[in-house]
């Protein structure tokens, strides 16, 4: 298999390139993530709104059959549903998505901040169900940074990552200058702008440079900066192509001209409720 980086986050050693399933059918979620651990990716993403976790766990168990991986090498993250965020219920959720997957996963994410119940309800939760062995460790999902730091203010345990909306259109500097303080890290969804970078000239002048496409400049880009990826694909030739990164470097010079990239109106998935905000940015 391809060495691949891995960021260190409280002990903990996660792969930087990972594959997504949001919005994967189940057949294909079982199906691509077999694909995927058999490419050389260790590191899954799934959740419990996606209706796929079952899949998922299936897909690991037939890449383990098949002598592709073994449990301890993949890295499991799965997420809780906004409408589990009760004390009780958040439990009750992290059980079947454990029971789901077939596997504990290594990772449980808040899926988005809600107001109510209280954060200190819902951290206190999240922290009991990785007391309880439910998961190895706990993050977030779409936390703005004022409100990633007052989750990681009233949880026990490190708050591994926060996962959210990064690609070359968008400015991620107050998140990861949180995450950076927080000794936790970030993980970007819609890795590739959803294949709004695929026909970008400055990206595609990048990569005509180094022999790679617009999609692999992106997510070196992104692992550059230890900012953890998760592309999402129902194409074999996609997910390998997308592996297929750490054989080249991008310069500082291509480093900063992907950032000038960023716009105010790069955020293509915005359902954060209203009694919250974005960072702005310049």
């Amino acid at each position: 298999m391809t060495e691949q980086p891995h960021i260190e986050v409280d002990g903990l050693s996660i792969p930087l390139l990972g594959f997504g399933t949001w919005m994967l059918e189940p057949e294909d979620a079982r199906r691509m993530v077999a694909e995927a651990l058999r490419i050389g990716y260790r590191h899954i993403d799934t959740a419990w709104i996606y209706k796929n976790e079952a899949a998922v766990g299936d897909g690991i168990r037939d890449a383990i059959e098949a002598g592709h991986v073994t449990r301890d090498e993949v890295w499991l993250t799965t997420k809780i549903w906004v409408a589990h965020f009760h004390h009780d219920d958040l439990l009750a959720q992290a059980k079947e998505s454990a029971a789901s997957l077939g596997f504990t996963p290594d990772l449980l994410l808040l899926h988005w901040p809600k107001k109510t119940p209280s954060f200190a309800e819902t951290l206190g939760a999240l922290n009991a169900a990785k007391d309880q062995g439910l998961t190895r460790s706990i993050g977030l999902s779409n936390f703005p940074s004022a409100e990633f730091r007052q989750a990681q203010g009233l949880s026990k345990a490190k708050l591994v990552t926060n996962q959210v909306e990064y690609h070359p259109y968008l400015d991620l500097r107050p998140l990861l200058k949180a995450a950076d303080e927080l000794g936790s890290s970030i993980t970007a969804w819609s890795p590739l702008a959803q294949g709004k970078i695929a026909d970008d000239p400055v990206i595609n002048a990048i990569g005509r440079a180094h022999g790679k496409s617009a999609g692999q400049v992106t997510l070196r880009w992104l692992i550059q900066q230890d900012v953890i990826a998760i592309p999402r694909t129902t194409k074999v030739s996609r997910a390998e192509e997308s592996f297929d990164i750490f054989d080249f470097e991008l310069s500082d010079d291509e480093m900063a001209q992907i950032h000038a990239l960023a716009r105010p109106d790069g955020r293509l998935g915005d359902w954060l409720d209203p009694d919250f905000k974005w960072d702005q940015t310049g």
